[in-house]
């Protein structure tokens, strides 16, 4: 069997990009109270409700990433989490349908946006407390090790969760006792509503992870071969049973904190330098360098927005769950109570 060549490779890593833009692009519409450029009506009411964080401009860290990783392999993500979930090969139907609030959600409708989840496809869930899915992934890869399975564990954080506790006490968990994880710093420069730089002492990530004797990798985070390439070298040394792992990708939040944040702290021109270094418009261009066809880009773009768009029809279309369904899913004390 021939291995895929870089145009293969390349094609496939910007077929999930795309995907993902394209589902953040339709979700960021319908949060707004819309979803006309959908090809559906727009409504006078928002169609997602809550808090929605939007990955766009950061789609080359989960794509790249993913695409090394089996589909017995388990990942946990942040609040910021639809391209992981995509990445991972989550349905773009259920997991509309979910944001919806729908009973054919890949959650019954009860996660949502910031905690959706997956366990079809390893995808343990997203997680809206900064940080929190560290210590989820390190508990995971501590299970896989004691069941001695060929599985690991992708654990993603942004760059404001390595100032946070968890981050410290689940990088030292997964280095004593040499768990199969690979930490990903998605480094989007952004905490919320504050620049990270200035509240980080210290080299970052990277030299954090070192400290403590788990081996660090860097790649740019908008380059999506150079995150496959340093992912696929890390992945293989967690999997071989070389310890833990972490991998820096310094990338960019293109769009607000949540769906309907302006982000008007931000300075224009960081944000114009960081439009112009998109992910996807690079993938392209490089794609076009190994020999792809314009004919071939359109064609992708084209079912990217196609499979998006089916995706919203299926979410519209779905029911609601029933009141019923409250009391599923929950833990029961016995005395007719729950919480």
């Amino acid at each position: 069997m021939h291995a895929p060549s870089l145009r293969d490779r390349l094609a496939a890593l910007l077929r999930t990009m795309l995907r993902i833009r394209a589902f953040e692009d339709a979700a960021e519409l319908a949060s707004q109270g819309g979803v006309a450029a959908f090809g559906q009506t727009a409504g006078s009411g928002a169609a997602v409700r809550g808090p929605l964080h939007l990955s766009t401009g950061q789609e080359a860290v989960a794509a790249g990433v993913c695409h090394g990783l089996r589909r017995e392999d388990l990942l946990t993500s942040t609040h910021r989490g639809h391209g992981h979930t995509l990445a991972k090969g989550a349905d773009t139907r259920r997991m509309m349908a979910e944001l919806y609030g729908r009973a054919a959600g890949s959650n019954g409708g009860k996660g949502g946006s910031m905690h959706i989840a997956d366990f079809s496809v390893g995808m343990l869930g997203a997680n809206g407390v900064v940080a929190a899915g560290l210590p989820i992934a390190v508990g995971a890869a501590q299970a896989l090790k004691l069941q001695r399975k060929d599985a690991i564990v992708a654990c993603f954080f942004g760059d404001g969760a390595i100032n946070r506790g968890p981050f410290l006490e689940a990088l030292n968990w997964a280095a004593a006792y040499a768990l199969p994880v690979l930490f990903v710093c998605e480094d989007n420069r952004w905490s919320a509503m504050t620049a990270t730089g200035p509240l980080t002492a210290g080299a970052g990530a990277a030299a954090r992870a070192q400290a403590l004797g788990i081996e660090a990798l860097t790649a740019d985070g908008n380059d999506v071969e150079a995150v496959n390439d340093a992912a696929t070298e890390a992945i293989a040394a967690v999997r071989a049973g070389r310890g833990p792992r972490l991998l820096h990708s310094v990338t960019y939040r293109i769009k607000g904190h949540v769906s309907v944040d302006p982000a008007t702290y931000r300075d224009a021109g960081e944000v114009a330098h960081a439009r112009e270094d998109d992910p996807i418009e690079r993938a392209a261009r490089r794609f076009v360098e190994l020999g792809g066809s314009a004919a071939e880009l359109a064609a992708m773009r084209a079912g990217a927005d196609e499979e998006i768009a089916t995706a919203v029809r299926f979410a519209e279309a779905a029911a609601w769950p029933e009141a019923a369904a409250a009391y599923t899913d929950v833990q029961s004390t016995g005395a007719g109570r729950w919480f």
